[in-house]
């Protein structure tokens, strides 16, 4: 009886980091479908953010993000707020936002997106990604089908930018967007436990930069 309660015991301690474990690691899914596969699994879902579903030619990803995943992307996008706000840059957050394009048969939910110039648009202007897990579908070229101007991938500590031109997407040091945004500043802060202290950081940035216009 003892034996058999301890045993238990250490099942349930055994259980509980392995689902700590889970919760720091992103959950991939992969399922061939056709377009109409992609869009009842899209339906299926309903309103619920998870899981996120990124569609090309075929090949259904379903994502479920981990803790770090939402976490680092919540910091990017509270630090991309803070700093269009202080330089006084229109700007509209749209999350999760679903990007669907039949004809090119791509489809897509990015981590943040936004839209600037303060006027709405069938398209984001800018695309963020939380690269946490390796592996998994080719974003850019789903990006591209569906024609997002910039896309910025964070993966291993820092933030790649990637701008649409006419032969694809080219890597850039900085973004067209928020050119005045340091990258690698935004990157470092992500070890802030806080968002109260990665965004005051921020404002502080953005304060000390040349005076916006009106």
């Amino acid at each position: 009886m003892a034996r058999g309660l301890l045993n238990r015991g250490a099942t349930m301690i055994l259980m509980a980091d392995f689902s700590e474990q889970l919760a720091r690691i992103d959950q991939r899914v992969f399922m061939r479908v056709d377009w109409s596969g992609y869009e009842a699994l899209d339906h299926a879902r309903g309103e619920r953010a998870r899981p996120r579903i990124t569609y090309l030619d075929g090949v259904a990803e379903l994502m479920s993000p981990s803790n770090d995943h939402e976490r680092i992307k919540s910091h990017i996008g509270r630090m991309i707020d803070a700093f269009c706000l202080v330089r006084r840059i229109k700007c509209m957050p749209f999350g999760n936002w679903t990007l669907k394009s039949e004809s090119g048969n791509a489809a897509a939910e990015a981590d943040e997106c936004y839209v600037f110039g303060g006027v709405r648009k069938p398209r984001p202007d800018l695309a963020i990604e939380v690269v946490w897990t390796s592996g998994g579908l080719d974003k850019l070229e789903v990006y591209r089908r569906l024609g997002v101007n910039e896309v910025w991938f964070w993966m291993d500590d820092s933030i790649s930018v990637h701008v649409l031109g006419a032969a694809g997407y080219e890597r850039r040091s900085n973004s067209t967007w928020l050119s005045e945004l340091d990258l690698e500043l935004v990157a470092s802060l992500l070890d802030c436990e806080t968002i109260n202290e990665s965004v005051e950081q921020i404002q502080a940035f953005a304060a000390g930069l040349t005076p916006a216009s009106d």
